[in-house]
């Protein structure tokens, strides 16, 4: 039984990702509202990032009462909304 194919994620280069990762260090030390464009999900993750996991790679977002775990290199962009 062959695999299903899964696109693969968009390769970026280390500007870019250095960009985004000054956003996510930004947000995290104004402790703001952001909202995330993941890659692979339907709909943008809003919420605060309360944790920067360096041994993990992940970002964790407080999402109500719920936190959620994302890898850093799924995060596509970073933007503030605008309510």
């Amino acid at each position: 039984m062959a695999k299903a194919k899964i696109p693969k994620r968009p390769t970026r280069d280390e500007f870019v990702l250095e960009e985004l990762g000054n956003q996510i260090t930004e947000a995290y030390n104004e402790k703001s509202q952001v909202e995330l464009t993941i890659w692979a999900w339907e709909e943008p993750l809003r919420g605060e990032i309360i944790h920067l996991d360096s041994r993990t790679g992940k970002v964790h977002v407080q999402k109500a009462a719920e936190v959620i775990k994302v890898p850093f290199m799924d995060i596509m962009a970073l933007n503030y909304p605008r309510d």
